[in-house]
């Protein structure tokens, strides 16, 4: 296990260590970065309960988010695919974006100059950005040490040093609505010596990241809980992490090749050792079946690239489960992608034969069609089950959704 070191804040001084915002952008003064001066402050409401489920209502500077809630992914500040207009006629509140790889490009520096992350892509609604940690962990030859994680910048070749100052840092110039600690996330399967060590260096972190924090007024910080699939380092790590008095919490470390029933164990043993007044966030989930699981389970906020990244490969989500559009029974096939979605992919004659056709003929129409699809799927689900909570049958909901959808029929 590494010895503790000093904490330091931003880029190792070393010449040959580069800085994640080194990117070569001009370094003249940044203009406003279109946050309200006096921003609405974080704030979460339960609304409704149904057994474990929730129903809850999200204020940030930015607007609403009503929970349960799904944050389509645009990792480098776009949702591949998708303009932000479309995005927001899918119904999403808020999306994510990837600290990590904006960092590397164009640069915060270049973000904030521009008005910040909201004004530089155009989404004037919520934004959550992550630490930039999963991304650094998942690395080749990624050296992590109590102080930092050492790495070669993928862009440049040059080696760069993550601190949790650092990526605070960050994220307070690209200006988010929530920013996430930076964690070390621990892969899967993992001794329980690994997992330990990972929690021990999370919660050292979480508290650099508190001290580093300089906009707590219009960005909500979470803390992380690591832990992989040991629920006793999962209730220690969560004790101290609420004993912060963070604003909201996430789970990490799940979704990373554990499966669904791991997943479910994990979630469901990890999620009522936080607040119930504070907002739940479960990283990196996931399929239709683990978002019904885990809001089952008390989970309010989720993200994933699954529904875009499905998209681009003609996978698509019907209320009978998925369907692959280049699949040659669907060449002559004039049914919508799904009857009974109200998208505009569905209500605007796009039949499944002519998608067939667009992925023959590679169109990026193909991506387009099935992105606003899909994101608009994952949309009303999280709108049904909130609906089935304030109704106060949310096992039913989920019994009944997931009767019909992994009965593995197509709906025609």
């Amino acid at each position: 296990m590494d010895e503790p070191e000093e904490p330091q804040a931003g880029v190792d001084d070393a010449p040959d260590v580069e800085g994640a915002d080194r990117d070569g952008s001009d370094s003249a003064e940044p203009v406003e970065s279109g946050t309200p001066r006096h921003p609405t402050p974080f704030r979460f409401d339960l609304e409704a309960t149904s057994d474990v489920a929730r129903a809850g209502r999200i204020e940030t500077p930015h607007g609403v988010i009503h929970t349960p809630a799904f944050m389509p992914v645009g990792t480098h500040g776009a949702l591949k695919a998708l303009t932000p207009a479309q995005v927001a006629e899918t119904g999403a509140e808020i999306v994510l974006a990837n600290t990590y790889h904006l960092a590397l490009r164009p640069g915060e520096a270049l973000v904030e100059k521009l008005g910040g992350l909201h004004a530089f892509m155009q989404w004037p609604g919520p934004i959550l950005t992550d630490s930039g940690g999963f991304q650094v962990f998942s690395l080749p030859g990624v050296e992590i040490t109590d102080r930092s994680a050492r790495f070669q910048n993928e862009v440049t070749g040059r080696v760069m040093d993550l601190t949790p100052e650092r990526s605070i840092g960050i994220q307070n110039r690209l200006g988010a609505d929530i920013i996430m600690a930076f964690d070390e996330c621990t892969p899967h399967p993992a001794t329980r010596e690994l997992a330990g060590q990972g929690v021990r260096r999370t919660l050292q972190w979480m508290e650099r990241c508190l001290r580093a924090h300089a906009r707590p007024e219009d960005q909500a910080l979470f803390g992380i809980v690591q832990g992989s699939i040991y629920p006793e380092l999962r209730e220690a790590c969560a004790a101290s992490l609420v004993a912060m008095d963070c604003p909201g919490y996430a789970i990490g470390g799940v979704s990373v090749g554990e499966g669904h029933e791991l997943l479910c164990r994990v979630t469901e043993h990890a999620t009522p050792l936080l607040p119930e007044r504070k907002p739940r966030y479960l990283m990196g989930v996931g399929l239709p079946e683990d978002l019904i699981a885990c809001i089952g389970f008390g989970i309010d906020m989720f993200d994933c690239v699954i529904p875009t990244r499905y998209a681009r490969s003609a996978t698509v989500f019907t209320a009978r489960g998925r369907i692959r559009l280049t699949n040659r029974r669907f060449r002559r096939d004039a049914f919508p992608v799904d009857a009974s979605c109200d998208c505009y992919t569905c209500t605007g004659g796009f039949t499944r034969a002519y998608i067939h056709h667009l992925f023959a003929a590679n169109e990026v129409l193909s991506a387009v069609l099935c992105s606003i699809h899909n994101v608009r799927f994952y949309q009303r689900l999280m709108a049904d089950a909130r609906a089935a909570v304030f109704a106060g049958d949310y096992a039913g909901f989920a019994k009944e959704f997931l009767g019909r959808y992994q009965d593995g029929t197509d709906a025609n």
